[in-house]
């Protein structure tokens, strides 16, 4: 029986990884990320900044307001969590972009290896890395620089742990539009800058024009920082805590779904 030999097109359809198609692997995702937590371990700049910038940040924040201590109460909880979020971004989008330009990213993923795989393998490892920075910040600004909050530390822990777990997710959403290390820094006044205006920090959302509180309600940087203010005014667990939580953690999980769907295997 004869065959038709296979046209170009055909045989490189088939030579191209279905890497859309390949389920999630707990196997591939934990490589990726204890791969990423080595390539970490060898870089003690980016360690440094991911884990000590926070907690200099709220140091230097706690001595400029030494003379008014109520005012480092009062921002400094919004802050715990702020500072994560914006040093994982940058930190991730970064680190990503890199593994693209380098080509190291185009050989993972002729490799079986999915999308999904990848993203929640990079989401591993930098939210390990997130745990512990979290932990430092926190135990810093509760039991060393005295800041005042009436709800529980560990829901403060909570909260500040999501918001870096969000600015990992952003910055791996943000590095597959960047075409070099400087554009990705660049992103951070499109998507970090708004938010830090909007949110809350400043003056209350209820304040702003209504264009504006209707554009920060979108925005998931409000609800990190309405979150820190319902640890720091209330002892219980209260239902806009609750609501604040799952709208930061839902946040997170579709930006780094939307990062998995724009994960581009082509090198820049």
């Amino acid at each position: 029986m004869s065959t038709t030999p296979p046209t170009a097109a055909q045989a490189h359809h088939h030579a191209q990884p279905h890497t859309h198609t390949r389920a999630l692997s707990a196997a591939r995702t934990t490589a990726t990320a204890a791969r990423v937590l080595r390539q970490l371990r060898h870089d003690p700049r980016t360690i440094a900044l991911m884990l000590l910038v926070p907690c200099l940040m709220l140091v230097l924040l706690r001595y400029v307001f030494d003379s008014s201590p109520r005012t480092f109460d009062n921002i400094g909880a919004s802050l715990l969590g702020i500072f994560p979020l914006i040093t994982m971004f940058l930190v991730t989008s970064i680190a990503t972009l890199r593994e693209r330009t380098s080509g190291t990213l185009e050989r993972l993923l002729a490799m079986p290896l999915g999308k999904g795989d990848l993203i929640v393998g990079y989401a591993l490892a930098f939210g390990s890395v997130a745990i512990v920075q979290s932990a430092l910040a926190t135990g810093l600004a509760l039991w060393f620089l005295g800041l005042d909050v009436t709800g529980s530390a560990w829901l403060l822990l909570l909260v500040a742990l999501l918001d870096a777990l969000l600015g990992t997710a952003l910055g791996l959403f943000v590095s597959a539009f960047a075409a070099s290390e400087f554009q990705a820094v660049q992103f951070m006044p499109a998507v970090i800058f708004p938010q830090l205006l909007l949110c809350g920090l400043f003056t209350a959302r209820s304040n702003m024009h209504p264009v504006l509180e209707a554009i920060s309600d979108v925005m998931p940087m409000s609800y990190a920082v309405d979150g820190m203010n319902e640890v720091l005014r209330h002892t219980d667990v209260t239902a806009t805590f609750v609501r604040d939580v799952l709208i930061v953690a839902g946040c997170a999980l579709l930006v780094l779904g939307l990062g998995a769907a724009t994960l581009r295997r082509r090198t820049v």
